[in-house]
């Protein structure tokens, strides 16, 4: 096999001349990197149906728990490469005053207003003081079709287990189905 040249003086010239041109064809050619996508995640809603809350009233530390559910959504979705969460402060006002269950998708109508491509709604179902059940629901603004869903069920109306339930259901659940529908 043949040894190749030694490049001297004008032949490296010649050769460094095309640098910048090989260096603009590969930025080129590069692929993009996509856009991130807008999330606009809506505060968490309770199903009392347990009846607790009409016949003892309002539970405090409770209404603290759910309080707490969307910021926590919004840290872990605004960890994910690809999407970037959205303020919904101009719309919470609509959007608590609804039932984002069962508004009619009024949600991604809330969503789009604040420029989100998603919109992320949730809720807390509380069969009693011992089971409870945390849900969430990703829908594309877009299209409205539903891109991930989560459910965990949690046992004891604490801190600790709401906080265990929404890190289960975003690592096992929604996590996977939005990084698959990025």
């Amino acid at each position: 096999m043949p040894v190749p040249p030694i490049c001297h003086g004008a032949e490296l010239i010649r050769q460094a001349r095309f640098f910048p041109v090989m260096l603009l064809a590969l930025t080129v050619a590069a692929p993009a990197v996509a856009a991130e996508r807008g999330v606009a995640v809506f505060k968490f809603q309770l199903i009392d149906s347990s009846l607790e809350g009409a016949m003892t009233g309002r539970d405090e530390a409770q209404q603290a728990r759910l309080r707490r559910m969307a910021p926590e959504l919004r840290r872990d979705i605004a960890g994910l490469n690809g999407y970037d969460v959205v303020d919904v402060a101009p719309v919470a006002p609509k959007a608590e005053a609804a039932n984002l269950q069962s508004c009619g998708n009024c949600a991604i109508g809330f969503a789009r207003t604040v420029g989100a491509d998603v919109a992320v709604v949730g809720t807390v179902q509380k069969v009693s003081n011992l089971i409870l059940n945390i849900n969430a629901y990703a829908f594309d603004v877009g299209t409205g079709k539903e891109i991930a869903r989560g459910s965990a069920d949690i046992r004891s109306n604490t801190d600790e287990s709401w906080d265990r339930g929404l890190a289960y259901l975003f690592e096992n659940f929604l996590k996977k189905q939005l990084e698959a529908a990025r």
